[in-house]
């Protein structure tokens, strides 16, 4: 397990969990990041990462992207 961040560009990962306080979990559930679902990175600018989540493409900061365990 790694997170988000440690992701190549245009792999297709399966996240294993996502971690953080419960507003942020919440949050980034809302997105479309939930264990079990596929997140892809498309892009990655100066640490932070857009990625294509449930056939969406989400910018989300770097300290978001470490909650997330892939």
């Amino acid at each position: 397990m790694m997170p988000l961040t440690m992701a190549n560009t245009g792999e297709v990962n399966s996240i294993k969990k996502v971690g953080g306080k419960e507003e942020t979990r919440r949050f980034l559930e809302s997105l479309g990041f939930v264990p079990g679902g596929t997140v892809t990175v498309v892009s990655e600018i100066n640490g932070n990462v857009i990625v294509n989540v449930k056939d969406s493409r989400v910018a989300i900061s770097r300290e978001m992207a470490n909650k997330i365990m892939i």
